[in-house]
């Protein structure tokens, strides 16, 4: 079994109250990993690997390339179905499709991706993934065939993630989706954080300053930045200057 970096610093981040900023890569991309060398400094606290997509022939390669420009950053597979798996990995975020109710991202991938998971020595996180926006359709939603829960919904969202704890997960993505117009809506992260008090990471429609600043107020612990990490560069900086600010402003007070 890996050393378990991946879980020690989402409970780090939950407990203290810091914030972290993660990279999601879709290897179903063509990414040129040459240029993105910097990304070992840039102060980015993981880097996830995974997309919607069923299948991806080329999963190995593209997290052996990530491996060669992270550095010390943790790389942790965000799995689209049991085939995305690798031991170059250091962890997995072991999820259910706890917003759906389709058995094959309820139960199946899992069952079928667990003996290899053991096998390659991966640290496994029980995560309760959730997906949630204001009535967008996703490329997740078509592949997992299941619709999002509403923002305005807040109650049944957090109900939804209080199932997933009382079921054993210890932590939670609220997802509204690669492409959201619009991200999770402030009061269902705040909801879902006070109801689970467990490590929260928050992803889509992630595409301003404004934008992060609400969810990590709101009680995000690890925001997940994608395409505009990759169309453009100085937005990340943008965002760790504000997660910095954050985590300085927290400490001294």
């Amino acid at each position: 079994m890996k050393v378990k970096k991946v879980s020690k610093l989402l409970k780090s981040l939950s407990k203290c109250g810091e914030k972290g900023i993660a990279w999601l890569v879709d290897p179903e991309k063509e990414l040129d990993f040459d240029k993105f060398t910097w990304v070992k400094d840039s102060g980015l606290d993981l880097i996830l690997v995974g997309g919607s997509g069923s299948t991806s022939q080329n999963f190995e390669r593209v997290v052996q390339s990530l491996k060669k420009i992270s550095g010390t950053i943790p790389i942790c597979i965000f799995p689209g179905s049991h085939l995305q798996l690798s031991g170059k990995a250091d962890a997995i975020l072991f999820m259910s499709l706890i917003s759906g109710r389709n058995p094959e991202f309820l139960i199946s991938h899992q069952v079928q991706a667990a003996s290899e998971v053991e096998s390659l020595g991966l640290e496994v996180l029980p995560t309760g993934y959730i997906l949630v926006n204001d009535g967008e359709l996703l490329s997740v939603h078509s592949s997992s065939q299941t619709l999002p829960l509403s923002n305005e919904d807040f109650e049944f969202v957090k109900s939804t993630a209080l199932a997933g704890k009382f079921l054993g997960m210890r932590f939670f993505y609220l997802d509204a989706g690669s492409g959201a117009a619009t991200p999770v809506s402030k009061k269902v992260i705040s909801e879902v954080k006070v109801a689970v008090k467990c490590p929260l990471i928050v992803g889509g429609g992630l595409t301003s300053s404004e934008r992060v600043k609400t969810a990590f107020e709101a009680g995000a612990d690890l925001i997940v930045l994608g395409n505009s990490i990759e169309k453009d560069p100085g937005f990340l900086a943008e965002v760790l200057h504000l997660k910095s600010v954050f985590n300085l402003s927290l400490n001294v007070n």
